[in-house]
Order: C-alpha cells, then sequence, then structure tokens
C-alpha cells in the first residue's frame, strides 16, 4: 500500500470486519478467563476483579497516548503528510508512552501493598491480588502500554486485520497460560494466580514483537525510533489536545457506571446478577455497532485530512443506518433465542425472568447506543473532540445516573426504571451528536 494511496477509498467492511472479530474474541476469552480461574478458587476471581479495575483505569491513562496518535496520524495520512510528519506523530507517542508506562509500572510495584491496606480482606485474597496486579500491571505495564499504541498506530495505516491477528495469537496463549498454571498439565505444577498473570503478561509481549514486526514489514507505516528525541513540541500537544479529553469522557462513564452497580446492590443479590448477565449479553450486540464507529472514526479522519467533508458528512450517515441495522437485527435475534441463553448462565427463575424482560429493553438503549457509537467516534475523527467530550459526561451524570436513582430507587420501577433511564441517555445524546454531525460544525475543527 501506497503511502499516498486514497486511503478513503479503503472498503469500510476491511475496516469493519477485523474490528468486530478481535471484539467478540476478546469478550469471548474474557468469559473463559473469568470461568477458569473459578474453577481454581473464589478467592482468587474475588482478587482479581478487585485489582482489575485499576488495571482498567491504567489502560485508560495508556490509551489517552494511543487514541490521540490514531485520530491525528488517520488525518495526516488524508492530508498526505510526509513520512517525516507521521514519524514525529508515532515518536511522540512512543516517548510519552515510555515515560508514563515507566512512572505507573514504578507506582504499582511500591504501591500496590499499601493499596491494598486500604481494603478489609482475607489474607489469601490480598496475597493473590499483590500477586497479580505488581506482575501484570507493574512488571509488564510497558508491554501493556506499548501494544495498544502500535495497536492504534496499525489501526490508523488501515491494517486492522494485522491487528486482529495479533489480538488473537496473543489471546491464545493468555487461554493457554492459564491452563497450564491453574490445572498442571504435562506434569507441571500448579502456578495458580502467579501464573495468571505471567500468562496475560506473556501474551502482551507476544503482541508487542508481532505488532513491531508488523510496523517494520508495512513499509508505509512511518514509525522509526530514530531521531526521536528531536520530536517537535506541536506534535505533543496535537496528541495530547485529542487523547486527553477522550480519556476524560471514559473516565467519567465507567465512573458513572460503578455508581449505577451501587445503586443497584440496593435491589438486592438477584437484580446485581441480572444486571450482570444482561450486559453480558448485549455486549456481543453493541460490539459490531463499536467497531463500525471505530472503522468510521478511521474513514472519517481520512476525508478530513484530504479536505474531502462532503463526502464524509454523506457517508457518515451510511455507516450509521448500517449500525443501527445491525445493532436491531441482533438484538431481535438474541430476544428470540433469549431463554436458552439465559439458561447457560443461571437457573434460578427470578434472575431468568429479569434477565429476559431487560433484554426486551435493551431494543431501546442498542438503538441509542448504535447513533451514539457511530456519531460521537465520526466526530472525533473529524477533530471535534470538545463538544461530544462535554456533553457526554453532563449526559451520563445528569440523565443516566440521575435518571436511573429517580426511576429506579424513588419511582419503584426496579432494573426496568435503570435500563429506561440508560436507554434514555444512549438515545437523546446520539440524537443530539447527530445534530451536531448535520450541522457540520465539526469542520472547523480539522487537525490539518
Amino acid at each position: 500500500m501506497s503511502q499516498h494511496k486514497n486511503r478513503g477509498a479503503l472498503p469500510m467492511l476491511t475496516l469493519t470486519l477485523p474490528i468486530a472479530m478481535e471484539q467478540f474474541f476478546r469478550i469471548l476469552v474474557s468469559s473463559v478467563d473469568t470461568m477458569m480461574l473459578s474453577s481454581f478458587s473464589n478467592d482468587a476471581v474475588a482478587a482479581v476483579g478487585l485489582v482489575s479495575q485499576y488495571v482498567f483505569f491504567l489502560t485508560l491513562i495508556f490509551s489517552v497516548i494511543g487514541t490521540g496518535c490514531s485520530i491525528v496520524i488517520a488525518q495526516y495520512l488524508g492530508a498526505e503528510k510526509s513520512k517525516e510528519e507521521l514519524n514525529h506523530i508515532s515518536q511522540a507517542g512512543a516517548l510519552m508512552i515510555f515515560i508514563i508506562s515507566l512512572a505507573l509500572s514504578l507506582l504499582v510495584i511500591f504501591g500496590t501493598a499499601p493499596l491494598l491496606a486500604c481494603y478489609e480482606l482475607d489474607d489469601s485474597v490480598r496475597e493473590y491480588a499483590r500477586q497479580y496486579f505488581i506482575i501484570f500491571g507493574g512488571i509488564c505495564g510497558f508491554f501493556n502500554a506499548f501494544n495498544l499504541l502500535q495497536g492504534a498506530i496499525l489501526r490508523s495505516y488501515g491494517y486492522t486485520g494485522e491487528v486482529m491477528f495479533v489480538s488473537v495469537v496473543a489471546n491464545l496463549i493468555n487461554v493457554l497460560g492459564n491452563a497450564l498454571s491453574l490445572y498442571g498439565w504435562f506434569g507441571l505444577p500448579v502456578f495458580g494466580v502467579p501464573g495468571v498473570a505471567w500468562a496475560s503478561g506473556i501474551s502482551m509481549i507476544v503482541s508487542c514483537i508481532l505488532c513491531a514486526y508488523f510496523i517494520r514489514k508495512k513499509e508505509d507505516v512511518a514509525f522509526s525510533l530514530k531521531g526521536i528525541s528531536k520530536v517537535p513540541p506541536k506534535s505533543f500537544r496535537l496528541v495530547l489536545s485529542i487523547g486527553v479529553p477522550t480519556a476524560g469522557e471514559n473516565l467519567s462513564y465507567n465512573v458513572s457506571q460503578i455508581v449505577i452497580m451501587a445503586m443497584i446492590s440496593t435491589l438486592g443479590t438477584y437484580a446485581m446478577s441480572a444486571q450482570v448477565y444482561t450486559q453480558t449479553i448485549v455486549r456481543f450486540v453493541f460490539a459490531l455497532a463499536a467497531s463500525i464507529g471505530s472503522a468510521s472514526q478511521i474513514k472519517t479522519g481520512y476525508y478530513v485530512g484530504a479536505h474531502q467533508n462532503d463526502v464524509a458528512y454523506k457517508k457518515v450517515f451510511i455507516y450509521q443506518l448500517g449500525a443501527t441495522a445491525c445493532s436491531m437485527l441482533l438484538i431481535a435475534i438474541v430476544n428470540f433465542c433469549k431463554a436458552p441463553i439465559v439458561s447457560i448462565f443461571t437457573d434460578i427463575a427470578e434472575v431468568q425472568s429479569l434477565v429476559c424482560t431487560l433484554l426486551l429493553f435493551s431494543a431501546y438503549i442498542e438503538f441509542g447506543r448504535s447513533l451514539n457509537l457511530v456519531y460521537i467516534y465520526s466526530l472525533k475523527g473529524a477533530g471535534d473532540i470538545r463538544f461530544p467530550v462535554l456533553y457526554g459526561i453532563c449526559s451520563n451524570w445528569g440523565i443516566m445516573v440521575l435518571g436511573s436513582y429517580i426511576l429506579g430507587l424513588k419511582c419503584g420501577l426496579g432494573l426496568i426504571g435503570f435500563w429506561l433511564a440508560i436507554g434514555t441517555d444512549e438515545t437523546t445524546r446520539g440524537i443530539v451528536m447527530f445534530l451536531r454531525w448535520k450541522s457540520r460544525r465539526w469542520q472547523k475543527h480539522a487537525l490539518v
């Protein structure tokens, strides 16, 4: 692929399909991981679950750089910037990732014990949590960070298939490593939680090596560490101006989810279980819309960088219709087959009934989410970051969290009230982002 190829002509399916397959596979492996760990020890599940929220926040910080690089590179490619200018963006990302990951890894290694001392935990849970977080979050933190950056760079050049391949290989290594650590195959000792942590870490190391191989193999991908000390300050500012607000929005959304789960916990164990099971099922539904959104962001960056705003304007409407159609079809299939699907997760009749009811209301949520994902990703791809981020944060708390409290708890609608509030947040936000895209105000936010 030539550096100056018309990347806007890259077929949407070529970008979307590998991202979707990667998403589906990752969700599947995550579920398998939990099941494997639960067969070893409930204390281990609790420990890994506890520190996983901190691993997520580390990943969120690392993704600041990856997201910023991806959007800037896409627009630079559309504008046919020089290989040197493209390389400066990748180098800026690499330098920031190195400094941030080194600082956070040291913080994890030396700060895990004081952190866990803040919790009332059984000794076994505390030790499992300490082992897992220090190994995966600390020692292997750099590889996790650099893997995210390299994957983002490859995607921005349109090489989503290569990133999917790397993800599949890494996840298979993770599952195999877990099995070897927990089941004592081939006469090996049972390594337990440290083995599981190293399996995850080794999968990240392999990912880094494979991504580096693909970056070197693709001649049009500008990423060389030579001359990294001479990166212009503008490159750092551009990456951070995109990445930091996006991370703030993601952080706000996930904290709001924690608050909602805390409110749901007051409804009892059955309600919490039903919430978790339903979310697990619908994750497979919106993964496809999220993949179309990610591909839309890349394509929009190409078009806006090439000053083809009219093309971007029309194409995004088509992408949104495709995402909405896919989401509605998938949620209809899930509802049609929900009895056998729900029985996989639980045999408690009350929980099954709750999940089946929530799956009906999921159609409302997934309609809004499909709008939301495509338009927000496209606005960001165009460089319009501030508006979707600020509106998203206000909507999360003003509609989703407050609405959940009023409908779910005060009005006594229970879980249905929570899902109505979540659906209203997604749908109103999706409509506002549609109007933002239609207004074409995003055109003045181009980075090039």
